[in-house]
């Protein structure tokens, strides 16, 4: 087991890039990270990195070793989750992505519950706002709202969101409220959005009564934080476009007003996607199952008030 350790140590180092974060993943210190790299490369006789002051890039023989190391763990992996299958009692890790805002709402509440009905499953949660690329960082479920292209990945659709304009009475009262949909153009309001590395929504596509139509919308600043948005939005900066469960309270309390209800924005698919291996994880699939039903009930909950 030792030997199995050292490889899955290197696999993250070389999928992170550097010790502390495959230590942190791991929940090792980046000091038993090291000396697992040590130890593998002294069993194999070659150097597996080029270390620089920031970062580990596996050498030629690293990465000749990275992709037969795994397919090792993918497939053990895998053999795991067949005899967990076949006994009905799945264990081991997951490792669960989602963005801020959902993922503080919906996800992260469920995790100890989850745990509760599973105790035998781990459940690892990051939360980002950035698009994770699941497949190098070692993703097993990632919980996304807004567009999903990714062939390389499966998806199971969990429910379709509305999403609504709003602004802050403050904000409406200074500037104006927008009677038109042309009017959230040419810089005559502040339309404030969510941008990092990676984004593919850089306009706001409204249904109009010649169909959805994309408006070229600009505002003097963005973030990579979705309750950053809502909370600029809060103290009349400016108007954002949000799933409508993300800002229900707010809108039931009268501190944020839907504007351009007759030309909503289009609805943003609320999905899990997962590598295409995924699926045959017993724990995998019950984690979705579970969360599933729990999102749907919650956000049913937050717009009608409960």
């Amino acid at each position: 087991m030792a030997y199995l350790d050292n490889i899955a140590v290197f696999v993250r180092v070389v999928e992170l890039g550097n010790l502390s974060a495959a230590g942190r993943d791991m929940r090792i210190s980046p000091a038993v990270a090291s000396n697992r790299i040590k130890e593998l490369e002294k069993h194999l006789g070659v150097r597996l990195f080029n270390r620089t002051t920031r970062q580990l890039m596996p050498t030629e023989h690293g990465t000749v070793f990275y992709t037969g190391a795994k397919q090792v763990l993918d497939s053990i992996t895998e053999a795991e989750a067949a005899v967990a299958a076949l006994s009905g009692q799945p264990r081991g890790t997951i490792r669960v992505t989602a963005p801020l805002g959902l993922g503080r709402r919906l996800i992260a509440s469920g995790i100890p519950d989850f745990h509760d009905r599973y105790p035998d499953i781990e459940v690892r949660l990051r939360l980002s706002d950035h698009n994770v690329d699941i497949m190098k960082e070692g993703i097993d479920v990632a919980f996304r709202l807004g567009i999903i292209e990714d062939s390389s990945l499966r998806m199971r659709g969990i429910m379709e969101c509305e999403r609504v304009l709003v602004a802050a009475p403050k904000y409406l009262e200074a500037r104006g409220e927008p009677t038109e949909s042309q009017e959230l153009i040419g810089k005559k309001h502040d339309c404030l959005m969510l941008r990092y590395a990676g984004a593919r929504e850089y306009v706001w596509t409204l249904q109009t009564p010649s169909g959805p139509q994309k408006f070229e919308v600009h505002g003097p600043y963005d973030t990579d934080d979705g309750d950053v948005l809502t909370g600029w939005a809060l103290s009349g900066r400016g108007i954002i476009n949000k799933p409508r469960f993300e800002v229900e309270p707010f809108i039931r309390d009268r501190r944020l007003k839907v504007i351009l209800p007759q030309t909503p924005p289009t609805p943003v698919q609320f999905a899990a996607v997962y590598p295409h291996k995924k699926l045959q994880d017993p724990k995998v699939r019950l984690l979705l199952d579970f969360m599933a039903e729990r999102c749907q009930r919650l956000i049913k909950d937050i717009l009608a008030g409960k």
